[in-house]
Formats: structure tokens, sequence, C-alpha cells
């Protein structure tokens, strides 16, 4: 229990306590105003203090969770952009593959050729030879050592070995490569080599007297049993002629229709045509304008007809 003195002295505190209550609520000037109004000016000087210290902090934690906010929307928008650009890349990477197919798809049906498409999928050197791919068909594809290779534009080269599941070519611009080529219209035949320059090669002819001419297209002219280079195929377009008729040594340099540094889908030829289709892969010339007839004149036509009727009798 409470003594006597606490009694009292809780007893005065609740009196001012309520007397406090009841002055607050009747308001005015009474003699506790200024001393409220001192406590209250006090205690907003306390809180705007605090505010003033606090806010800092406050805003740092608002500015941390808005670059959190953001760093999120910045990785997930980069991320989205990474997708569309692969997305566009592979689009257009799939369209480039089909336009090749759609080429090398002409070439074996006009030159009817059996081809085994592949794609090409390392460049380098194998064994003595410096220019070589690798592609993705072997002897489970039915691939063979010696099997012609091309694309939608012509030759490329010929299988050098053949694995499980993918076979070196060797291309017919490496300097060890050599094959019977034909000039296209005028069948002279010679022999076109490689240079180890990816947009060159050499065409000696057979006959020193032959005639071959800048814009003259080679084509192959074909191995026994069409290996290792089966007939008719486009190799490409001489861009220049050293000697003159008569000479030994008249070399003609061959710009390849096909390119070499962008190889991609090509086509192994399994099987050759059973007879040669001469120029007939070669793109067509375009064909020479159709030059109308002029039109008859009225009198001109007039002594047609004049001279086509009969004349009258006498009778």
């Amino acid at each position: 229990m409470l003594s006597r003195r606490a009694r009292i002295t809780l007893s005065i505190l609740v009196v001012a306590s309520l007397t406090f209550v009841i002055l607050d609520l009747r308001g005015g000037d009474g003699p506790f105003s200024s001393a409220r109004a001192a406590v209250s000016s006090i205690l907003g000087g306390i809180q705007r203090g605090a505010a003033t210290i606090v806010s800092p902090f406050t805003g740092a934690g608002e500015w941390w969770s808005t670059q959190v906010e953001q760093s999120g929307q910045i990785r997930e928008l980069t991320v989205e952009n990474e997708r569309l650009n692969s997305a566009l890349v592979s689009g257009e990477n799939n369209i480039e593959r089909a336009d090749q197919l759609d080429a090398l798809l002409r070439v074996a049906g006009v030159g009817r050729y059996r081809v085994i498409p592949a794609e090409v999928i390392a460049v380098g050197p194998a064994q003595d030879f410096a220019w070589t791919v690798a592609i993705d068909a072997g002897s489970l594809d039915g691939l063979e050592d010696d099997m012609t290779v091309i694309n939608g534009d012509g030759l490329i080269g010929r299988v050098l070995k053949v694995f499980d599941s993918t076979a070196t070519v060797v291309l017919i611009v490496d300097p060890e490569s050599s094959v019977g080529g034909r000039v296209a219209g005028s069948q002279e035949l010679g022999i076109v080599s490689g240079t180890g320059r990816q947009n060159s090669l050499e065409f000696q002819l057979l006959d020193p007297l032959g005639q071959v001419s800048s814009g003259d297209a080679v084509v192959t002219f074909g191995s026994k049993g069409g290996r290792p280079y089966a007939p008719g195929l486009p190799i490409g377009e001489v861009v220049d002629v050293t000697g003159t008729a008569g000479e030994l040594a008249r070399i003609a340099t061959v710009r390849p229709f096909v390119d070499i540094s962008a190889l991609s889908v090509v086509g192994v030829v399994v099987r050759p045509p059973r007879e040669d289709p001469r120029d007939s892969v070669l793109p067509n010339a375009p064909s020479a304008p159709v030059t109308p007839a002029p039109a008859p004149s009225p009198s001109s036509s007039q002594e047609k007809e004049t001279a086509a009727t009969p004349a009258p009798s006498d009778s």
C-alpha cells in the first residue's frame, strides 16, 4: 500500500493534470498559455532538427531503392535486346542458308547431279594442302574420297578425306589442285590450276592455237566416272590472257565463280549425270531485245489491197 505522503503527491499530480487539460480545452491567454507555447516551440524545434538529421538517411534509402529498381529494369531491357538481336541474326542466317540451298538445288537439278547437302564447319590446312575446309557430312552419309564438291555458284573442290560424320575438302584454289577445264562455247580444253589466292586460278590451253578471250566462261571437262570432278560444272570467268596464239606458255587468268572466303552450304556430288550437261549449268546469258517490225504505211497498204483485188471484166 502507498504511504500517506505518496498518496498526497499522486493526488496533487492528478489535480494538476486535470487543470492543464481544462485550461487547454478552454484556450485563451490563461496563465499557462505561455508555458504551453514555449513547450510547443521547444518540441517543434526538436522535431524539425530530428527531421533535418534523419532526412538524408531517408532520402538515401529512397535513392537506393530507385537505383536498384532502375538497374533491374536496365538488366531486363539489355537481356531482351540481346535476345532480339540474336533472333534477328539467326533469322538472317537462316534466310541466307535457305537461299544458298536453293541455288545448290538449282545447279543439281539443271545438271542432273545427285548431291548430299552439307555445311562448312571449319577452315584449315590438312596434310600437304594449304586450302581446305571441313564439312559436317561423312561416310555415314554416303560420302567417299574424290567426290566433287559444289555450291550454287559452281565448283568448290573435291573430297580429300572422309570420316564418319565429317570430311575434309581441298579447294580448287590450292596450289596443289588441278582440274580439266573447257571453254564454254569454243570447247577449247586446258588445265585449271590453283594459285594459292582465293580469287585467282590459272588456265593453260592444251592447244597453243586455241582461242580464249576475257569474259569466256570455263567449266569442268569431267573425269572418268565423274571422280574427282563431274562434268559441266562452272569454274570461273577468264579475266586476262597472257601470250598470243601459237605460244607454248599461253596462260589465262580465271576468276572463280565461287567466293572461297564465304563458303557455307555446299553439296557433295555422289552421282554424276549420265550425260555431260555441257554449258547448261552456266547462268543464262541475257537474251537480245526483240525489235518489233515496222508497221506498214497507209499508202503501201492501199497498194497491196489494190494489187490483190481483181480488175472488173468488160462483159
